[in-house]
């Protein structure tokens, strides 16, 4: 509705900046602008209306406005004080396109925040040399593991050093109502990081979120239009919280890496095995739960905290498998909370695209 809004207000407002121009080439009668204005302030007037206009197909194409329209304000505001007495009332209309333009211009500014840290650490992870995951480097991991790398179709392919993951779905805090999202994340493997941008959907705004995990420190920041903070979390807590988060998406979205050293396996029997993962000093453990078939199905660990910073046993129970790529993956997967009166959903998370080893940042 705000954005419906925005587009009449540009088009509108463009479309009375064209009688400047009419009124200066003599074109045709303008009775709204008494005071003569001169052919060249009259191409300005032209050139004002057609950058509201390209501010609206920018929009359209879901490309940044916020710089075209700043300046069609600027253009604008100096057009109007020329002829204040017949065009102040524009100045309204800029003042409202100028706000929508600095909202959009902080949602930008708080994901190219995002943006460059995914740049450097993708920068870091590709300098790894390419070597293939074989039958070799699996012998040690207990029985279950060994069998859902083979069902996931990791053999024989690069080991993993990067990945990319955009998901759709639902979240929500108890009594609160489910808003829609979709994020996007980038982790590496080579030092544990993890870069998680989500955009909700919340009384109508778009709310970005930013959860990221670099260097052994967890940072979580969501803010209205990247501008006003709402959640602005961080400490030993949060990081150790998001050290099972790190986890979690190796287990579920990069089977390759369990690999890797810095997990200490045990066995417990045909269809489950538990982990403990040491990431930057923090360690954390998860059981690990799979089906006769080799799929994970479930993900548990009591070692996260909620947004209370209180612990509760945390789980991630999947709900079907597809083909990514050449890979079996979890294709939807529930995040939940045990909390002392019961389960909570608080999660829906539903696998769009996923892929491996990434050269850099999609556009």
């Amino acid at each position: 509705m705000l954005r419906l809004f925005l587009l009449f207000m540009l088009l509108v407002h463009g479309l009375i900046h064209v009688l400047g121009f009419v009124k200066a080439f003599r074109l045709g009668a303008v009775a709204q602008l008494s005071k003569d204005i001169s052919k060249p302030l009259g191409l300005f007037w032209l050139l004002a209306a057609a950058l509201f206009v390209l501010a609206i197909v920018f929009i359209l194409l879901k490309k940044e406005w916020w710089p075209m329209g700043i300046v069609a304000v600027v253009l604008s505001q100096i057009l109007i004080f020329s002829s204040w007495q017949d065009a102040r009332f524009g100045s309204i209309a800029n003042v409202v396109i100028l706000l929508a333009a600095i909202l959009a211009w902080g949602s930008w500014r708080f994901e190219k925040s995002y943006q460059t840290d995914v740049t450097v650490a993708l920068e870091r992870s590709n300098a790894r040399p390419d070597e293939l995951l074989t039958e070799n480097d699996i012998q040690d991991l207990p029985a279950p593991v060994q069998q859902y790398l083979r069902y996931a179709g990791v053999l024989n392919k690069p080991k993993v050093k990067n990945m990319r993951i955009v998901f759709a779905g639902q979240m929500r805090d108890k009594g609160k109502d489910w808003f829609p999202f979709r994020s996007e994340q980038y982790n590496c493997f080579d030092e544990p990081t993890r870069l998680f941008f989500m955009k909700g959907k919340m009384y109508g705004m778009t709310v970005p979120g930013y959860h990221a995990y670099k260097n052994g420190v967890a940072t979580m920041q969501i803010k209205v239009y990247g501008l006003f903070p709402v959640v602005n979390i961080k400490g030993d807590v949060l990081s150790k919280a998001e050290t099972v988060t790190v986890f979690n998406d190796m287990c579920l979205m990069a089977p390759a890496s369990l690999i890797d050293k810095s997990i200490q396996w045990e066995a417990i029997d045909s269809t489950s095995a538990k982990a403990v993962f040491t990431s930057n000093g923090i360690s954390i453990s998860a059981i690990l739960y799979f089906n006769p078939e080799g799929q994970l199905i479930n993900f548990t660990s009591d070692d996260r905290s909620a947004l209370d910073m209180q612990q509760y046993r945390f789980s991630t129970p999947v709900y079907g498998y597809k083909d990514f790529h050449g890979y079996k993956l979890m294709e939807q997967g529930d995040a939940v909370w045990h909390y002392p009166e019961g389960e909570f959903v608080y999660g829906k998370f539903f696998l769009q695209e996923i892929e491996y080893n990434v050269s850099g940042l999609k556009k």
